[in-house]
């Protein structure tokens, strides 16, 4: 197997194995692989027809991500290919970012021939919403988001603009970078996200990406880019905003769906990478579903 870096003339070949299968994690979409792509030094190769991705996690483990593509006579000789180029490189996992839906495959396939071991990944749930109640923010549960929400409407003189003239992304740019800046503690993740943005916002139509800007009195104070995964499901890529402007993340978080997303029926959310605040601010909206992953070795 020859493993290629991910680039964005790829898109096509990456979207024709990913497409045919209705995912609800956020893992399988290109512009995920594509925003993560130097963090994660995402790799991929064809064999036996199948798509093979390679990854590398934040702690520099490398794994394979979920093959696409196989028929099910191949996926025997896919996975001992695989365990072989592990075991060549040293690699800690055999697969990361699995679904349900495989590890039954799987289960199935070896579970009398190999002694493996599969256990769930929790900081890589994603976060899945009725986009119905993200719209509205109506119901006791959410009774303090509409109230985040109606104090920014009535305190602030704001505009929303969608993000696709030079100036809005330009602007957009710039807030990211400032907020970067002012950030105490520079995560790397944090570093390839600005990256990421700087990146894709210039490439919102090839990636099919739509996203709003917030201004507050003339600037920036949030965006936020997602995309049409497919019938159903809309993955939040991209939120970022003004710490200090009361209610923005719940204006935003609504407005964002309003605009761009009101025919989805699920929302994806993305995971919280075991960030604690970041945890409770997701499970404060009250999340439908946790789509889990799993991990898989030998």
């Amino acid at each position: 197997m020859i493993f290629k870096k991910l680039c964005i003339d790829d898109k096509n070949i990456i979207d024709k194995y990913i497409c045919p299968y209705k995912f609800l994690s956020c893992e399988y979409s290109f512009t995920s692989l594509y925003i993560w792509k130097d963090a994660c030094d995402i790799q991929y190769a064809i064999y036996k027809q199948t798509l093979i991705l390679k990854k590398r996690d934040f702690e520099g483990n490398y794994h394979f991500m979920q093959p696409l593509g196989y028929s099910k006579e191949d996926l025997g000789e896919i996975i001992e290919k695989l365990k072989e180029y592990r075991e060549e490189n040293s690699m800690k996992y055999l697969f990361k970012d699995l679904e349900e839906n495989f590890i039954e495959e799987f289960n199935v396939l070896l579970n009398e021939k190999n002694d493996f071991y599969i256990e769930e990944d929790r900081d890589n749930f994603d976060y899945l919403y009725e986009a119905k109640k993200l719209m509205t923010l109506s119901g006791k549960k959410l009774h303090s988001k509409k109230n985040h929400y109606n104090a920014f409407t009535k305190s602030y003189n704001y505009e929303v603009v969608e993000i696709n003239a030079e100036k809005v992304i330009n602007d957009v740019i710039g807030a990211a970078q400032k907020w970067y800046e002012e950030t105490d503690e520079k995560d790397i993740k944090l570093y390839y996200e600005l990256l990421a943005i700087k990146d894709i916002i210039n490439n919102m139509d090839l990636l099919n990406l739509k996203g709003v800007a917030v201004y507050v009195d003339g600037k920036v104070a949030a965006f936020s880019i997602g995309e049409s995964l497919n019938e159903k499901l809309a993955v939040i890529h991209i939120e970022k905003g003004d710490k200090n402007i009361n209610g923005i993340y719940s204006f935003i978080a609504k407005t964002l769906i309003d605009k761009c997303f009101n025919n989805a029926e699920i929302i994806n959310r993305e995971q919280d990478m075991g960030i604690d605040g970041l945890r409770k601010s997701k499970m404060s909206y009250y999340p439908l579903k946790l789509e889990k992953k799993f991990i898989l070795s030998f």
